[in-house]
């Protein structure tokens, strides 16, 4: 067993472990915990019908409270830890601080015993794009240099990690996405650390722009003058972030002075940091599409420069990479209109840069839950760039009125209507969208006012415009089209 691994099991043995949350998070916390001997009590705010804690019946020891958090929670309670969907305004979670119970998260746990350097990445939009990056980039590497040393990708893309920690080696590369969610208790940061933009996200739950930033900066505030911070030179926060580290910078607007990564004005791909210096491709090369998805092969190019990986190998990936799931994918084509599902886009910023994405006409599916964002400046390119919007869900309506004023102060007027539920939003772009046209599922909302997540809304989306295509093929044929296809049932996120 591992030195780090003796250590874990020393300083949790027999301690009283509270945790927040019984979705992915909390349960590889919960696991990692009793394997080191902690007393773990696994508590979530859904009734037990809505929780499946089927794969921890095996945890020795293991209490479950569901269907509340009580005050109680605390009266044995050596150290408190919240799931990223818990906010730390919970009233249990203000009690424990008034009792001077310490706060922690899977992250923070992870990175206290991680033997090995840390790469982050935390941002409002495209961290996940640039975290799946870097992990190909730097497997690339290592399969190139034939090293014995692994790569562990995980955190809030996917794989909390924590369930990882005792087989990571010293020499291993670790990259991990941060969400402002788990920043906001983090006391360390990453050895080399990147901001992709801080744009306004999550305002329900950060209440203010200012808590929002301060959570991002947690991924600069903890790093030594020998770590180094990637940021991008284009957003007028993350440029201006403070950090201990060593400085390099992305930009698709002009060449950051010192180390960085840009688009130069022949429209190639550069990067000049760490030993890697020379042009990694031209941006027609790229199959991701958006001028966004060039800065988040800028920040990838540069973090893996940093670590060590050949432009050759920075080159390849950057080249070959399709994109992930739910992020301006095609799902299909009906009548000559091909539709594409960006479910991912649970914010203003990230609907704009996907319509910024396209040159043909948009039939726009926007909708969701609010994150209690500014929506003018969105609604303005929303007229300007849509022929038509669709609008669904919660925030419909909101969304609605943010467009008739944009259309009073004298944007271009494109149409738009109110449709209940997702289904009925495909069904709509259906009847208006036309041969060439873009038909864009990019809501600018969360999932929860209908699905579980953004990806279940994603696939949701992709099995309807399945659905249509059959029904467009099936009357092609001469025959009845199928019933419309009904959109998934509500399921609750983990608090």
């Amino acid at each position: 067993m591992s030195t780090h691994a003796l250590n874990s099991i020393r300083r949790y043995a027999g301690r009283r472990v509270v945790i927040l949350g019984a979705a992915r998070q909390g349960k590889a916390l919960a696991r990692w915990m009793a394997q080191q001997g902690a007393l773990v009590t696994l508590s979530d705010a859904a009734p037990a019908e809505r929780v499946d804690l089927r794969d921890m019946a095996d945890l020795p020891g293991l209490t479950t409270v569901l269907g509340g958090h009580p005050s109680a929670l605390l009266d044995a309670c050596d150290v408190l830890c919240l799931s990223g969907g818990v906010p730390i305004d919970l009233p249990i979670v203000v009690e424990a601080r008034r009792r001077g119970v310490p706060l922690s998260n899977d992250a923070q746990i992870f990175f206290e015993h991680c033997p090995a350097p840390l790469i982050g990445i935390t941002g409002s939009a495209g961290k996940t794009t640039t975290t799946t990056l870097i992990g190909l980039m730097l497997r690339r590497h290592v399969e190139r240099t034939a090293a014995t040393r692994r790569v562990w990708v995980g955190g809030n893309i996917g794989n909390p990690l924590i369930g990882d920690v005792d087989s990571i080696a010293a020499h291993d590369f670790v990259v991990m996405e941060l969400s402002s969610f788990q920043l906001e208790l983090m006391t360390r940061s990453p050895q080399i650390a990147c901001v992709t933009n801080v744009t306004p996200n999550h305002l329900d739950r950060h209440g203010t722009m200012e808590a929002y930033i301060a959570a991002k900066q947690r991924i600069l505030d903890f790093q030594a003058p020998a770590d180094v911070r990637v940021q991008s030179a284009d957003d007028p926060v993350a440029s201006r972030m403070p950090g201990a580290g060593r400085a390099v910078y992305f930009s698709v607007l002009h060449e950051p002075a010192g180390e960085g990564a840009w688009l130069d004005a022949n429209g190639s791909l550069r990067v000049r940091a760490g030993g890697c210096a020379g042009v990694i491709c031209r941006r027609d090369e790229l199959q991701l599409m958006g001028l966004h998805n060039v800065a988040n092969v800028l920040a990838a190019a540069a973090m893996c420069a940093v670590a060590g990986a050949s432009i050759d190998v920075i080159r390849d990936v950057a080249v070959e990479f399709r994109g992930v799931e739910h992020r301006l994918q095609r799902v299909g084509e009906i009548a000559g209109a091909r539709y594409y599902d960006d479910s991912i886009a649970t914010a203003p910023e990230r609907l704009v840069a996907g319509l910024h994405a396209f040159e043909q006409p948009v039939v726009l599916l926007c909708g969701g839950r609010d994150k209690h964002l500014p929506w003018d400046d969105a609604a303005a390119v929303m007229l300007r760039r849509c022929r038509h919007v669709v609008l669904f869900g919660e925030m419909g309506p909101m969304v609605a009125t943010a467009l008739a004023k944009a259309a009073s102060d004298g944007a271009a007027a494109a149409t738009w209507s109110v449709v209940p539920r997702l289904a009925d939003a495909v069904q709509r772009a259906r009847q208006i969208a036309r041969a060439g046209d873009v038909v864009l599922l990019s809501p600018g909302g969360t999932s929860f006012d209908e699905f579980r997540d953004f990806a279940a809304r994603g696939a949701a989306f992709a099995e309807l415009v399945r659905k249509a295509m059959q029904e467009d093929d099936a009357a092609s044929a001469g025959s009845a089209p199928a019933a419309p296809h009904s959109s998934g049932s509500q399921q609750r996120e983990e608090i």
